[in-house]
Order: C-alpha cells, then structure tokens, then sequence
C-alpha cells in the first residue's frame, strides 16, 4: 500500500508550503537593508499573531532557550519563585529555576490535572519574584488557566511567564488586558515552521527587572537583542532562512483573515478548538478516554484502552500508515496517546487521524467497536458547528 509520511505530532508540527519556498529563497545577509526590512516586518507581525504592544524578542534557539532566558533575564540567585508544574514541561521549569539558584516553591500536581487558583494564591506571597507556568502543558494535553493566575499575580511584585510555546494559536489570550509579563512561543508549533527560533514578549514591568537582574547573561541577554530589534537586526547571526519563513507563515494567516492578520490568528485558534473537540467526542466510540482534567486545544491525549499499550498504538499507526503520533512522555510513556491540532492541520486531517486510528485500534482489541463509529462522531460535530456559524 501507498504511505504518505504526516506528522500529527504537537511538535514539530507539518511544514506550510508557502514557508518551505521562502527558505528555499532566503539568500539573505543578515546585516542589508533587506533583511532588517524583512525582520522589521515580522516583529510588527509578531505582536498582532501574539496579541500585544510590548515588544517582540526572536531568539536563534528552541523554545527552551527562550524558557532559560526568561529565568536568566528576570531571576536574580536566591530569589524566591513559585514554579506550578503539572507535566514535563513545568518540570522543566523547576530544572531551571533551580539551576540558576533559584528558591524555588513547586505546587506539583498529578499528570493529567491543573492547578487550583486558591493553592496558588496561598504560595503567592509578598517575596515571590516571579511565577512560571505552561499554558497548556503538551505533555499531558492540558490548558492551564492563565487569565486566572494573571488576576492573582497583577498588582503584586511577581512576575507571570507563561511558556505558551503550544498555546499561541491554539489559546485565545489577553496578553496586556490580563498582564502577562513574559509570552513565550515557538517557530515548529502554531506558526507551521521547522525548529530553531523561540520568540517572546515581555512587558515594561519585565523590561525593568532585567535591569535589575543578578544572572550571569551572554547571549540570551534580552536587552542586547531588545536594542537590535529597534534596528531591524539581532545582537548575534540569525537564522535567516527560518525567519523568512516566518513571515511567509504570518503574511498566510493574514491572507486567511482576508488582509486582517489578528483575524487570521482567531481562525487559526478556531480550527484547534474545533478539531480537538472533535477528536475527544469521537475517540470515545473507540475506547480512548480523554486524560487531561482540563483539556487544551493544542493537543489531544486519550487513555489506551484496557489491555492496550499506547506505544503499540502509535507504533502501528506508523507501520500501517507513515502517520507520526506521539506516545506519552516519562511516566506517562504507554499510557497515553497525544494527538496534535497545532497550525497546518485542518478537518480532513482530523478525520483522517480518526480513520487510522479505527484500523489500528480494531487490530488491537478487536471487536470494540464498529467501522465509521468514530468518524461519524467527527462529521457530526463539524456538521453542528457549520450550522452554528462558526468558520
């Protein structure tokens, strides 16, 4: 049988055409009026894809070094910080906090689960500099409430940085209304890109602590890239051909909102909500119950059914069809099965992912379920949401 190779994986996330060509294309020096014209552009488009007035930092890295350069940036050793972890990522987190000698107070939950705003609101005290946060946790496929810890944290002296590298374009988020100090993204999930840049905004209030901060800093220095940034520039190379492609990306969200890139954003958004409802609806016709409490439109995870192993769902949904899926991470490893509905994947994929699934689950516990179970769930819900209006 022919196979296509596709990636439903919450990162990387399947490439857009339109950014493959622009990388193709990027013949760039990074020190010419055309590419300072070119980055201008795509930081302006950067605060309309994120939702904000403060300024826009894109760091040559992986979301990651953008995590560090948050701690770096606005941490100072022994500073006392509330880290809310709840997955791999918010333990990730905790490891950098207390690398770079932090006082770290960790409020843990179970994978799978979200964080209680008076538990947090009880560790919130006067001495805590910062707060870090996912926004949805990919590894757990859970949405965190950001707006709520944002009204917790507004008004102290803490800052809220919240690792949305999943959630932009998958989360709908008042950056400056709520007061989210740092926002941080990545280039391989909603924005349809490969890997290697990290991109954040920071808030005034962020801008004046790293005025402030004690760490040692070189370079993920934001105020370096900051002062760059005002020139169309960055404070070392960057990466050219990933920038390029960014634009393209961005100028086709925009091109999707008919010339409205914030619209274009909100369709973007919609999409995952609409998939991701989908495919918790209908995996239940195939024994797959949703794991997370709270869950995002990033990423979707199902329990395996009793008897199953995750692992061999998504190993033969490789075998059967080249689709990638993701297995679950550190405890959670043949557990659960992660589904993502991040950027470049629409309806027709979902259904196509729901299908699959069909063939492979019925391989593995046959007699479960009957052929077309799940995907006529599927085409219900795309059905009531046409006739609702959404688009």
């Amino acid at each position: 049988m022919f196979r296509k190779t596709r990636l439903f994986t919450p990162g990387p996330t399947p490439l857009l055409p339109a950014a493959q060509f622009a990388m193709a294309a990027a013949d760039l020096h990074h020190r010419t009026p055309e590419f300072r014209a070119l980055f201008l552009k795509v930081l302006a488009q950067l605060k309309t894809f994120i939702g904000t007035k403060n300024d826009v930092i894109v760091l040559a890295c992986s979301g990651t070094g953008a995590m560090e350069a948050a701690v770096t940036n606005l941490t100072s050793p022994g500073d006392k910080v509330l880290v809310l972890s709840a997955g791999k990522f918010g333990e990730r987190w905790v490891a950098l906090a207390k690398t770079f000698g932090c006082e770290a107070v960790v409020l843990t939950k179970p994978y799978g689960e979200t964080f209680p705003l008076d538990e947090v609101k009880a560790l919130l005290t006067p001495d805590v500099k910062a707060v870090f946060v996912q926004a949805t946790e990919t590894s757990t496929g859970v949405r965190h409430d950001v707006a709520g810890l944002a009204r917790l944290v507004k008004g102290s002296d803490a800052l809220l940085v919240v690792d949305a590298i999943t959630g932009l374009g998958t989360t709908t988020f008042d950056v400056d209304g709520d007061g989210i100090d740092v926002i941080i993204g990545g280039s391989q999930k909603a924005l349809m890109i490969p890997p290697g840049l990290a991109y954040l905004a920071a808030s005034e209030k962020a801008w004046a602590r790293m005025e402030t901060s004690k760490q040692a800093r070189y370079y993920f220095d934001l105020r370096k890239e900051r002062k760059n940034a005002a020139k169309g520039e960055s404070a070392y190379t960057p990466s050219v051909a990933l920038i390029a492609a960014m634009g393209a990306a961005l100028d086709y969200l925009e091109q999707q909102g008919e010339g409205d890139l914030a619209k274009g954003r909100d369709l973007l958004i919609a999409n995952a909500e609409l998939t991701a409802m989908a495919t918790r609806k209908a995996a239940k016709a195939l024994g797959l119950e949703l794991f997370a409490a709270s869950p995002s439109a990033a990423a979707t995870a199902l329990k395996a059914p009793a008897g199953v192993s995750s692992t061999d769902i998504v190993k033969g949904f490789k075998k059967e069809f080249a689709g990638v899926l993701s297995d679950g991470q550190g405890e959670m490893k043949g557990q659960i099965v992660r589904i993502a509905h991040i950027g470049y994947l629409d309806y027709l994929d979902c259904v196509a992912i729901l299908a699959g699934l069909e063939q492979v689950v019925a391989q593995l516990k046959p007699g479960s379920f009957q052929y077309g179970d799940a995907v006529r769930i599927a085409q219900q819900v795309y059905a009531d949401a046409r006739n609702a209006g959404v688009k």
